[in-house]
């Protein structure tokens, strides 16, 4: 009996990492804010500075940039220190960046916020290169991937908690003029409207600085694990000359760039989804951003509860069968995103949440399958697939900016990328399966 107490899921050895579990889980929920308080932003900088839906997207190209400039960075640097020290950084990155918005306001425009985005990104690219595989690490790897979605399930958490400050401290408070109207103002009444909404903006990415400089200095003052980290040498081309052999690596790092892209895909372009089938049935256009919002809140709610549900049937169900079958699900339900043009299209697309909630930790947990040391590594090929959410949404916005293609609404074709990427994460699901089985 005590062998079997020994094995639980966040120990190994007979040595407990609940602690260190959660602290680090916590990390998880901080970047879920970061993350979905971002995604209106889109919407928000293209009202506030009077530009394209393809100018605001630049958003997300400057923070999810962030991620791919700084991954290898930030594996080099916690292999030859620690996955604590990368944490650490990580998250006084994250408060640079988020406090830069205050000096960024001060100028006025638009690009100085673009580079606040990329620090702070910056600080979650350390922060998730060395949380997620310093999770992985906190037990056995036959409950790794199980561990890892636990710790997963805290991040929407965060995500929800940043899409209601979105909505009630950013979006609630704008200024209700809308798109038309601003367009229309003199040179000095703009940038008086536009000062006010950006200092609006502003305050919720102060406070969340603080709030990320207080968990450092817990985080600095715990004593936390350093299993894993017994090599501190850097042999970085041999390493990823091994971990690209590595055929589920591979693809696994394919699958994340296009899981990613739909993700904030999905999560950023429901505003204008909404907006477009709420103003034609007469709402108003601020009043149609913020129910567009709440319906993304619904939907972080449902990813969040789907999460949670996934993580249990793990324990009967392979992993990569699970997500094979989230995907197949997640194509049908974007085909009706599409089809639709209706109210029927964004309860699809709020569905597509309960099919994306699995994805991510469990492409990430089979692409590290058995890579021991080289994992630190292969974490940081992982979050640079992240840069999906940079490039994919730019070429969504693209098309939304189209307003009218093949006589529908350019909005609902613009879902066929995001139904692109759920075939691929499809095929990767069944192959993993079928390796599974092989064994």
């Amino acid at each position: 009996m005590n062998n079997i107490k020994k094995t639980t899921i966040m120990s190994k050895d007979g040595v407990s990492y609940l602690i260190p579990f959660i602290l680090i889980t916590s990390c998880f929920a901080l970047w879920g804010f970061a993350n979905d308080i971002t995604n209106p932003m889109v919407k928000a900088f293209s009202k506030i500075f009077r530009m394209s839906v393809t100018d605001g997207a630049l958003v997300q190209v400057a923070f999810y940039g962030g991620y791919f400039a700084m991954a290898f960075p930030a594996a080099m640097f916690i292999r030859k220190y620690s996955y604590k020290a990368g944490v650490l950084l990580g998250l006084g990155l994250y408060a640079l960046g988020a406090f830069l918005f205050f000096p960024a306001m001060l100028t006025g425009s638009y690009y100085p916020f673009l580079i606040a985005y990329f620090v702070l990104t910056c600080g979650l690219s350390f922060l998730e290169t060395s949380s997620n595989p310093y999770i992985l690490s906190m037990g056995t790897e036959e409950t790794a991937t199980r561990r890892l979605n636990l710790a997963q399930s805290f991040n929407p958490m965060g995500s929800l908690l940043g899409m209601y400050v979105a909505m009630n401290f950013i979006q609630n408070r704008l200024n209700p003029m809308d798109t038309v109207e601003r367009s229309q103002l003199a040179a000095a009444d703009f940038e008086a409207v536009r000062d006010s909404d950006l200092s609006v903006l502003i305050g919720p990415y102060l406070v969340i600085g603080i709030i990320v400089l207080l968990m450092l200095f817990l985080i600095r003052m715990v004593k936390m694990p350093k299993n894993a980290d017994q090599s501190h040498e850097i042999d970085f081309f041999p390493t990823l000359k091994r971990i690209f052999r590595i055929k589920h690596y591979r693809e696994g790092g394919i699958a994340q760039f296009f899981y990613v892209g739909a993700q904030i895909m999905c999560w950023t372009f429901i505003i204008q989804y909404g907006t477009r089938l709420f103003m034609a049935d007469g709402m108003e256009e601020k009043a149609a951003e913020v129910l567009s919002q709440e319906y993304n809140i619904i939907a972080m709610i449902i990813f969040c509860c789907s999460r949670f549900i996934c993580t249990f049937i793990l324990r009967y169900l392979s992993p990569g069968l699970l997500l094979k079958v989230l995907a197949i699900v997640a194509c049908l339900l974007t085909g009706g995103v599409i089809g639709f043009q209706n109210i029927w299209g964004m309860y699809c697309l709020v569905g597509v949440s309960a099919c994306m909630s699995l994805m991510f930790p469990t492409i990430y947990g089979i692409a590290l399958q058995g890579l021991g040391d080289d994992a630190k590594f292969g974490a940081a090929g992982l979050i640079m697939a992240i840069l999906g959410g940079s490039v994919l949404p730019p070429l969504q916005a693209s098309i939304i900016d189209q307003h009218t293609l093949l006589g529908m609404p350019a909005v609902n074709l613009s879902f066929i990328l995001p139904l692109i990427c759920f075939v691929v994460i499809t095929i990767y699901g069944h192959r993993s399966y079928v390796r599974q089985k092989c064994k």
